[in-house]
C-alpha cells in the first residue's frame, strides 16, 4: 500500500469499538527499541486528535544496558482522553511488551482484562532466560487474564522494509514504527503528522525515512485487515474540550522551564547567561537554551558544577541575569558558591531537577529528594528563596516568578523540578507574552551615596550597579561587608546585623507572594492533604475521586516553599489532621511541624516512581477512618 493510498484510510474502520473516556498505554522493550521516539510521536497524535494528556518517559540509567535484560527495559506511558488528565495514569489500558523482559518487567501494571501486544519473533529461549522466565509465559496460560495480541512484529517489519535495500540490523530498527502503526489504528489516530516527521528527521537518509514511513503503514494496514479471536477492534476515545480556549501545545517541563527564563528576562528588561554542567536529569534545560541565541540568551557549559555556578554569579555581577542548573548531586557541589551569592546579595537562578539519591543514586528516576538540601543545604544562616513547579506547563510560569523575585530582592532562588517534571508533557495553553505584566530592572547609576550595600528601605534588596558605570566602582566578595559602607568588616555587631537583615529580606517576601488557597474541597475540615512539586496530579485527583464519593477532604498544594505563604499557619490550623504525600522520607512534613508545630502525618514513597492516584486514595481513607 503506498503512502497516499494508506493515509486516506485513517478512519475507514466500521467494527465497533471498545469506548473508553481515557485510555493509559505503557510502551515497553530494550533501551534500543525507541521506546521514547515512539512514545513522543503517540504523544503528538493524541494532541493532535484533540485529546487530553500526561505522559512520562521511564528509562535506564545504563547508555546501553546488556540486551534483553530487565535493568534495560525502557518505557513511556501516556494517559490521554477527553477528560482532565493530571497524571500519568495508575493500570495501563494496553502494553507494549517488545521483549520478554519489558513483559516482565510492566505487567504489574496492567490492569485485569487488559491489553498486550507482544513481538513474538523476540520470545526465544535465550532472551525468556535473560528476562528470568523458566517457561514461555505465552504458551503457559499466564497471560490467561489478559487479552494478548501476539505478533512476529520482527519478521512483519522485515517483510515491510525488505525492498529499501536496508541492512538487517537497519530493518529491525523500523520495529517500533511497525508497531506504532498498529496501535495508531487501534486508537484511530492519524499517521500524516508522523510521516512528515520521519522524512524530515531522515532528510539525508531517504531510504530509513521511507522504511520507517513503510513499515508503520504495514503495521496500520494489519490492523485494519486482521480480525482477533474475539472480535476486538481497538478503542474509541472522544475529543476533550479545553476549559478555557485558544491555542495549546504539549510541553515539556525541560522546555517550559527554559522558555519561563527567557520570558522573566524579557519582563525583567535583561539578558539571559546560563551556565552549566551536564548531569542527568537537568541537561535538557541546557540542550533547549542553547538554540535559543536570537532572545538575547547565552549558554555556557562549564568544566564543572563549581565553574557554572561562579560564572552565572559573575553573568550577574556584570549586569546579566546568571542562571545555573543541575540535579542534587551537583547543586552539593554548588554548594559553597551559592552561600557566596547569598551573601554577596545578588540575583542567581539556581534550577534543581530532583533525582533519586544519594549520591549518584538512581539518576534517571524520580524523586523529592532536595527540599531539606533547597531549604537548609548551606553553611551558615544562609536563607534564599526556593520555589517547586508541580507540572510541566506550570514551569513556565514558577521560572518567571523565580526571574521576578531574584531581580527584585536580590537574592538567588532556587527552583525545584525533578526527573518526572522535566521529562514528562502536557498541553499548554501559550500564553500572551504581550499581555504580562513587566517587572524592568533598575540598575543604580547615581552616585550620591552609593554604596555596594544601600538597601531599598521597602524590600530590603541592595543596589545593583554594573560595573562600568560612572563613579560606583566598589567590590563585593565572601568575607562579610561593613552594613553602612561596604568594605571588610569584622565588627561582631555587624555581622550579627547583616545575618539578620538578610534573613529578613527573605522573610519579607512572604508579604509579596500569593496567600496559600485550598486547590479542590472546603477550606477547613477534617483533614487536608498537603503536597508541593509532582504530587499534585496524583493527590489533586485522590482528593477529587473522594470528594465525588462524598468525603470531606481538602487539598493544599504549595509553589512557594521558602518564605511559605504568610497565611499558611492559620490555614492549616482550620483542619484537624494533615497529610503529607511526599517521594521521599517525609522533607516537607518536617519544615511544616518546625514552622507551626503542625500535628501533620507523611504518606512517603522512595521508589524512583510517581505516586498512584489508587495509593492515595488509600492512605487518605485510612487516615481518615482511623
Amino acid at each position: 500500500m503506498d503512502t497516499n493510498t494508506a493515509l486516506k484510510t485513517e478512519f475507514n474502520d466500521v467494527a465497533p469499538r471498545q469506548q473508553l473516556e481515557s485510555a493509559v498505554v505503557r510502551f515497553a522493550g530494550d533501551s534500543g527499541d525507541g521506546m521514547q521516539v515512539t512514545g513522543g510521536q503517540f504523544t503528538l497524535s493524541a494532541a493532535l486528535a484533540g485529546n487530553n494528556l500526561a505522559t512520562f518517559p521511564d528509562f535506564p540509567a545504563e547508555i546501553r544496558a546488556p540486551v534483553g535484560t530487565t535493568f534495560g527495559v525502557s518505557s513511556f506511558q501516556i494517559n490521554f482522553g477527553s477528560r482532565v488528565i493530571k497524571t500519568s495514569g495508575d493500570e495501563f489500558d494496553l502494553l507494549v511488551a517488545m521483549n520478554p523482559a519489558a513483559l516482565f518487567v510492566e505487567l504489574k501494571g496492567l490492569k485485569p482484562g487488559g491489553v498486550i501486544i507482544v513481538d513474538t519473533g523476540s520470545f526465544n529461549a535465550r532472551n525468556l532466560r535473560k528476562a528470568g522466565y523458566l517457561a514461555n509465559p505465552l504458551e503457559d496460560g499466564s497471560l490467561d487474564g489478559y487479552r494478548v495480541i501476539e505478533l512476529d512484529i520482527s519478521q512483519l517489519t522485515l517483510d515491510a522494509v525488505k525492498e529499501f535495500g536496508l541492512t538487517n540490523k537497519e530493518a529491525l530498527r523500523c520495529k517500533n514504527f511497525w508497531t506504532l502503526g498498529y496501535v495508531f489504528w487501534m486508537f484511530a489516530n492519524k499517521r500524516k503528522e508522523t510521516v512528515d516527521w520521519l522524512r524530515q528527521k531522515f532528510a539525508k537518509r531517504p531510504e530509513i525515512a521511507e522504511a520507517n514511513v513503510a513499515a508503520l503503514n504495514a503495521g496500520h494496514a494489519l490492523g485494519e485487515t486482521s480480525e482477533t479471536a474475539d472480535g476486538f477492534q481497538g478503542f474509541a476515545i472522544p475529543q476533550k474540550e479545553h476549559a478555557e480556549p485558544g491555542l495549546y501545545r504539549t510541553v515539556m517541563g525541560s522546555e517550559a522551564i527554559a522558555w519561563g527564563l527567557v520570558t522573566g528576562a524579557k519582563l525583567a528588561g535583561l539578558n539571559l547567561t546560563f551556565c552549566s554542567y551536564p548531569i542527568t536529569p537537568a541537561s535538557s534545560v541546557l540542550h533547549t537554551l542553547s538554540n535559543m541565541g536570537e532572545y538575547n540568551v547565552s549558554t555556557f557549559q562549564a568544566e564543572d558544577e563549581i565553574a557554572a555556578a561562579c560564572a552565572a554569579i559573575g553573568a550577574s555581577y556584570a549586569g546579566s541575569l546568571g542562571v545555573t542548573s543541575s540535579s542534587g548531586p551537583g547543586i552539593a557541589l554548588k554548594g559553597e558558591a551559592i552561600g557566596l551569592a547569598i551573601g554577596i546579595e545578588i540575583p542567581l537562578i539556581v534550577l534543581n531537577t530532583q533525582r533519586a539519591g544519594p549520591s549518584t543514586g538512581l539518576p534517571t528516576k524520580t524523586e523529592q529528594s532536595d527540599l531539606y538540601q533547597a531549604v537548609y543545604g548551606r553553611n551558615a544562616d544562609s536563607p534564599l528563596v526556593v520555589l517547586a513547579a508541580r507540572s510541566p506547563a506550570d514551569c513556565f510560569d514558577v521560572a518567571i516568578e523565580a526571574v521576578r523575585l531574584a531581580t527584585k530582592y536580590m537574592t538567588p532562588v532556587m527552583l525545584l523540578s525533578d526527573g518526572y517534571i522535566g521529562n514528562a508533557a502536557e498541553p499548554w495553553l501559550i500564553p500572551d507574552i504581550d499581555a504580562l505584566t513587566p517587572f524592568p530592572v533598575q540598575f543604580r547609576t547615581d552616585p550620591e551615596g552609593f554604596h555596594p550595600f544601600v538597601r531599598n528601605p521597602e524590600t530590603l534588596a541592595r543596589a545593583w550597579a554594573i560595573p562600568g558605570t560612572p563613579d560606583l566602582m566598589h567590590r563585593i566578595g565572601g568575607i562579610e561587608k561593613d552594613y553602612d559602607s561596604g568594605h571588610i568588616s569584622y565588627d561582631p555587631d555587624n555581622h550579627q546585623k547583616m545575618t539578620t537583615v538578610r534573613a529578613a529580606k527573605i522573610n519579607g517576601i512572604a508579604r509579596d507572594i500569593p496567600e496559600q488557597s485550598v486547590e479542590v474541597g472546603p477550606d477547613s475540615g477534617p483533614i487536608a492533604v498537603v503536597g508541593w512539586g509532582s504530587t499534585y496530579g496524583p493527590i489533586n485527583r485522590a482528593v477529587s475521586n473522594l470528594l465525588d464519593q462524598g468525603k470531606t477532604v481538602s487539598h493544599i498544594h504549595l509553589t512557594h516553599i521558602w518564605p511559605l505563604p504568610a497565611n499558611l499557619g492559620e490555614l492549616l490550623g482550620q483542619f484537624d489532621k494533615i497529610l503529607v504525600p511526599e517521594m521521599n522520607t517525609g522533607q516537607l512534613l518536617t519544615v511544616l511541624r518546625s514552622e507551626f508545630l503542625a500535628p501533620a502525618k507523611g504518606i512517603n514513597k522512595v521508589t524512583g516512581q510517581p505516586f498512584k492516584i489508587r495509593e492515595l486514595e488509600l492512605a487518605i481513607t485510612a487516615e481518615m477512618e482511623a
